[in-house]
């Protein structure tokens, strides 16, 4: 008698897929977008104040963000070498930027620039309650941040060296204090320089950062006069070739 063939049956065990989906993939994504939003966060804490205002301008209103950013990318790509010439179109240029930030405008008389033997000389100067700096310190106030930012802006392509200057009034500290307003010019002068650079200005490009305390007064009549604390930031000249030097090495 012929033994009948067991039936095998095969049953497919379905995985925990059928149950979840890709519901995994929705929180992955959620993940990710959340640890990169904390970490735009995190950027934005440490930025300056002028990128944190272009920032905010281009979710205010993203057209004018753009125009902005553009027409400052065509003022960062006049890069010539600022000399005895040319200087007038940077002190224009310089001027200009001022005067479209509306936060700036205002402080026109206590932004100086004028042209000196050593080059073009920006001097932010105080007044009585302390604009760019807070007072007695070398913290740089948010006014001081916008302007030296601005600066930047405008300088980091240029190849001439810069150059900072710190004076102070000649008002003293107490006699047991350590710390003197020799101390607070070079600080000052080296807090402008810090933010230069973290907006773009090559350190290799800062040749000197001077404190000069009361030695150097704007007002020598009034040595406790609050315009003569200031900082100056001098664009060094870059010497103009003559036409005949530029000529005979473009033939070469």
């Amino acid at each position: 008698m012929q033994k009948k063939q067991p039936i095998l049956v095969i049953k497919k065990v379905s995985g925990h897929g059928g149950h979840h989906g890709g519901a995994w993939k929705v929180a992955y994504a959620d993940f990710v977008t959340a640890m990169m939003a904390l970490f735009i966060v995190l950027w934005l804490l440490n930025s300056s104040v002028r990128v944190k205002k272009a920032v905010a301008g281009y979710f205010n209103d993203p057209r004018s963000a753009y125009r902005e950013t553009g027409t400052q990318q065509v003022g960062d790509a006049e890069n010539l070498p600022i000399d005895k010439q040319n200087v007038e179109k940077l002190k224009e240029r310089i001027q200009k930027a001022i005067q479209n930030q509306k936060d700036l405008d205002k402080l026109a008389k206590q932004i100086e620039i004028t042209i000196t033997p050593e080059g073009l000389r920006i001097e932010l100067i105080e007044d009585k309650k302390g604009t760019f700096f807070q007072s007695g310190s070398a913290q740089l106030s948010q006014t001081g941040q916008e302007l030296v930012s601005m600066l930047a802006a405008q300088l980091k392509a240029l190849p001439n060296h810069l150059l900072l200057e710190g004076h102070t009034d000649a008002q003293p500290y107490s006699p047991e204090a350590t710390y003197t307003n020799w101390e607070l010019s070079a600080d000052r002068a080296n807090a402008a320089r810090r933010l230069l650079q973290h907006d773009g200005v090559s350190g290799g490009r800062i040749s000197q950062v001077r404190g000069y305390a009361d030695q150097m007064l704007r007002v020598k009549n009034d040595p406790l006069d609050p315009t003569n604390r200031r900082i100056s930031l001098i664009v060094q000249w870059i010497e103009a070739r003559p036409a005949s030097v530029v000529e005979n090495s473009t033939k070469k």
